[in-house]
């Protein structure tokens, strides 16, 4: 009984060990089908199981662009890396107006995140001396919707 015991925790033990970045479920059909249809000249697509949600990480383009499906196929949203020149007028306009705008703060960062049926919003990643980090969201209107810390 005790080398049972035994054997079930070291299969255990070695599962939860190597088994954090395992995929459990198979990516559906229907996932890879509306993927397809919503990013036809995506290349290098790499596919992660999100719990949630199947995450597909490539490029479009030249773009690096990540995009979660839910198990039915359903687009829930994008985010795509961007220089901080290829930020909207707006959106500069209200970063400058913004108390991270000032000598001590510097841009690290910046991509747009698409979600369905709204506007895109703007992330800006700053930091401040190494240390301090947080991550800005903006509106296409410039408005600052959050700040919150990162690490």
């Amino acid at each position: 009984m005790k080398k049972t015991l035994f054997f079930v925790y070291t299969f255990v033990a070695l599962f939860m060990a190597t088994g954090v970045q395992a995929q459990f479920r198979s990516l559906p059909g229907v996932v890879t089908d509306s993927f397809k249809v919503k990013y036809p000249t995506a290349t290098g697509v790499s596919w992660t199981d999100k719990v949630s949600a199947f995450q597909a990480v490539f490029t479009l383009d030249t773009d690096k662009v990540t995009a979660r499906f839910d198990k039915d196929g359903h687009w829930q949203g994008a985010t795509k890396k961007i220089s901080k020149d290829a930020l909207p007028a707006a959106v500069k306009d209200g970063f400058s107006k913004s108390k991270y705008a000032g000598a001590d703060w510097e841009i690290r960062d910046v991509s747009v995140r698409y979600q369905p049926g709204s506007t895109p919003q703007y992330i800006v990643q700053v930091a401040k001396s190494g240390v301090q980090k947080k991550n800005l969201l903006f509106s296409s209107e410039g408005q600052l919707l959050k700040d919150n810390n990162t690490l």
